[in-house]
């Protein structure tokens, strides 16, 4: 009888640890969640005057198509950002990877 009421001890003891332990984890898992708030954005490339290693850095960009960028520039440069696909330079796909990394600044008049 004492052997089966020190494992029912020992398994209370089991299980209350279990259910402690997980209490504690979400507290935990919040620090990552609010540092990841706090982080600063990185800056946008500007597509009208970023060098050719500056833009080779976003996904899908080589050096191909960082030379494209550069040439479509034109004498006025980009009107938006979206001119990348409207002027046939990136596809869609390519687009969607780094609409949000690029900006195209306008010159100042």
């Amino acid at each position: 009888m004492k052997k089966l009421a020190a494992i029912v001890a020992a398994l209370a003891l089991a299980v209350s640890g279990i259910t402690f332990a997980q209490k504690a984890e979400p507290a935990k898992a919040a620090a990552p969640v609010a540092a990841a708030k706090e982080a600063p954005k990185a800056e946008l490339i500007d597509l009208n005057s970023a060098d050719k290693k500056t833009l080779m850095t976003l996904k899908g960009v080589g050096e191909v198509t960082a030379d494209k960028i550069i040439a479509g520039r034109g004498k006025t440069g980009y009107s938006g950002k979206d001119d990348l696909v409207k002027k046939k330079i990136i596809t869609e796909k390519v687009y969607a990877e780094i609409k949000d990394q690029v900006i195209a600044k306008q010159a100042k008049k």
